[in-house]
């Protein structure tokens, strides 16, 4: 009888909400270790933590790393030079960078179109629509907002703003689509799709770029379609090297022309969001434990 697999889930330090927001982590160690797995939770950036003692660490929630993107690169790199990391560090490293979506849409995935502004670069920006701006480095909506051509002095000082913090801008046209159909995601997981789900829109208008926005809006179960099925899959194929990837979400908003495109290829840590797909529970675990063997 081989050993349990010891098991790491990286999540993040919570600080003085004290309460984590990654609702599914408890759920999911109770899950692994009635799996016959030894799971623990641990914070990606505790340097206590001896990660050569698991068999495989699974990065879970690291919910912060947005804004410490240099840290966590390099925190991945060594975590994978002593043991097995999901997803792969060089995965992780080119995921952490969304100027991944011009990598996707020239090797032909539909993509929502989007510029970069770098620091030192001029303020660019639309002049005939509705469009949004966000870093390239950014989760859960911070520092973004969307803005009419009306607004472009608000958005050059969000602009500033950014450039000032050292983050790079993308600039991308407001599809209207997702106030119709709203954003969905396809969750991956062990290779197959899990399930899909589907939020509102995050970003209304008029809200400024530094205030707390909720980043699932009305979310719900969703029935995949076989056009957004084939986005997806399209978007996966596309990654560079082609490696094994545990996870993988992709989040897709409809055109103009009313044809799902990607909107964000999460690689990282995804949301699984197993409380609203119970179900799910089984074959995240048996993914994971597979994994681990």
């Amino acid at each position: 009888m081989s050993p349990a697999p010891r098991i790491a889930l990286a999540t993040y330090d919570p600080g003085q909400e004290a309460i984590s927001k990654d609702r599914d982590l408890p759920g999911l160690v109770r899950a692994l270790a009635v799996a016959g797995a030894e799971p623990v939770a641990v914070y990606w950036d505790d340097p206590a933590v001896d990660w050569a003692a698991y068999d495989l660490v699974v990065i879970r929630s690291t919910w912060d790393y947005s804004w410490r993107v240099a840290e966590f690169v390099a925190w991945a790199e060594k975590c994978a030079q002593v043991t097995r990391l999901a997803n792969p560090a060089d995965v992780d490293r080119w995921n952490a960078d969304k100027r991944y979506l011009g990598e996707l849409a020239a090797a032909g995935v539909p993509t929502v179109p989007t510029r970069y502004l770098a620091p030192g670069d001029a303020p660019d920006l639309p002049a005939d629509h509705e469009y949004v701006i966000k870093p390239t480095s950014g989760a859960g909506a911070r520092y973004a907002a969307r803005y009419t051509p009306a607004e472009r002095e608000t958005a050059e000082r969000h602009l500033a703003r950014m450039h000032a913090e050292g983050f790079t801008a993308m600039v991308q046209p407001y599809l209207k689509g997702v106030d119709v159909a709203g954003e969905r995601a396809l969750q991956f997981f062990g290779g197959r799709l899990l399930h899909a789900s589907r939020k509102g829109a995050v970003l209304a208008p008029g809200t400024p770029y530094d205030a707390d926005k909720v980043s699932h809006p009305g979310i719900e179960p969703w029935t995949v379609t076989p056009a957004e099925l084939a986005v997806a899959q399209q978007a996966l194929a596309a990654v560079p090297g082609n490696p094994e990837l545990l996870y993988a979400r992709v989040d897709l908003v409809d055109g103009d022309d009313g044809e799902p495109r990607v909107m964000e290829l999460e690689l990282i840590e995804p949301n699984l969001f197993l409380d609203l797909h119970p179900g799910s529970s089984a074959e995240v675990v048996a993914a994971i434990v597979t994994a681990g063997r």
